[in-house]
């Protein structure tokens, strides 16, 4: 099962303490995640929190993950589910399938070179990018896509990650998010960044939108 399809016009408060915490399991403090999930516990709906925080592994790694996830237990009080779908590994094939057409949606006319790209890379980086990445993780249908992909612009951009913030933020494009969404969401956590890179990621942002009106 994919991810809904659905386009995100604009920044509703929701979406606003959602990208902003993504961008702060990503790069922030123990303590910085802790109090922005006592403040995300209020303003978010839990399954775009429990999402947000499972999806950080791909781009802020276990350690952080894992750091958020034990802090939300502890905020929120909510026990972990009993059981989910992410844990059954014998569905690896359903999920290449998802990854397949999930990673197409989020590259759009790049997707047959970004694969070559990672492939040259390493063999086991693509095919665990499409089943793991793309597949089993940012096709889960409980966060449509488009608000996955806004929440990889904040978390890359929080972290630094310049490049994967150029794919992705094509990438939110590709996925149903409208330029004023991506760029409120720059907004949102340019109180989390220092004042040049929000200028950086600004002048990024400007070239994107340079190159989707062209396309």
């Amino acid at each position: 099962m994919s991810p809904s399809w659905i386009t995100v016009p604009a920044l509703g408060d929701e979406e606003r303490a959602l990208v902003r915490l993504a961008a702060v399991i990503a790069a922030g403090s123990e303590a910085d995640i802790r109090a922005e999930l006592a403040r995300a516990q209020h303003d978010v709906r839990v399954e775009w929190v429990e999402e947000v925080i499972l999806q950080s592994y791909l781009f802020a790694g276990f350690p952080r993950t894992l750091n958020a996830a034990r802090e939300w237990r502890k905020v929120s009080g909510r026990a972990a589910p009993h059981s989910d779908d992410g844990e059954r590994l014998d569905r690896a094939g359903e999920w290449q399938q998802q990854g397949e057409a999930t990673c197409a949606i989020v590259y759009g006319p790049f997707y047959e070179r970004l694969r070559q790209n990672i492939r040259a890379l390493h063999p086991a980086l693509d095919a665990w990018m499409i089943v793991e990445g793309y597949g089993k993780v940012l096709s889960r249908p409980q966060l449509d896509l488009a608000r996955r992909e806004l929440c990889i612009v904040a978390a890359c951009a929080a972290s630094r990650q310049d490049r994967q913030l150029h794919s992705h933020l094509h990438g939110a494009l590709h996925a149903g998010a409208s330029e004023t969404a991506i760029s409120e969401t720059l907004s949102a956590i340019s109180t989390l960044v220092s004042p040049d890179d929000a200028t950086r990621y600004r002048m990024l942002w400007a070239k994107v939108q340079g190159a989707a009106d062209v396309h």
